[in-house]
């Protein structure tokens, strides 16, 4: 099994180095779910009716924040120049699985460099639907933030993942 990279012989955690690993183009696509505990925050959504305002607009604003965020968030993390964040918010519809409905959120991210942008897009996701929450609170406590996951990885030594 490969060992913890982040981890000294000794057990105590530092920075990897990534100094002598070659710049490649990276990109990651990381999803989630914000599920709504009753039918009123989708309805407020799709009419923009919401007090804090434009929810799928400032979830996306939020998301592609986080994701610059990420090595202040992150411990151990390396700062990395991105060259593009983009972050989707799709509304779904209330069905068997959704009840009441709820926010798709995927974020892909790219750069080129040493290390991989997972976690940026992971914290871009985390950061969007945390917003969604933050934003329909007052008319759902009851909603929960799910399945958030990479779906898509690309580039570097280990090449292509896909769930």
């Amino acid at each position: 099994p490969n060992a913890l990279p982040h981890l000294t012989p000794s057990g105590s955690a530092h920075m990897v180095s990534v100094s002598s690993k070659p710049d490649t183009v990276r990109t990651a696509i990381a999803v989630g779910i914000v599920h709504f505990s009753n039918s009123q925050p989708l309805s407020l959504v799709k009419m923009n009716a919401l007090k804090k305002g434009d929810v799928l607009s400032v979830s996306r604003i939020a998301g592609i924040m986080a994701a610059k965020a990420t090595p202040t968030l992150i411990p151990l993390c390396h700062p990395i120049a991105l060259t593009h964040v983009s972050v989707e918010l799709r509304l779904l519809d209330a069905d068997a699985s959704r009840q009441f409905g709820g926010v798709h959120v995927e974020a892909k991210v790219a750069c080129t460099g040493p290390t991989g942008v997972e976690m940026e897009a992971l914290t871009a996701v985390m950061g969007a639907g945390l917003t969604v929450v933050d934003m329909c609170k007052a008319v759902d406590k009851g909603m929960r933030f799910t399945d958030v996951r990479v779906v898509l990885k690309e580039g570097g030594r280990s090449g292509t993942w896909k769930e």
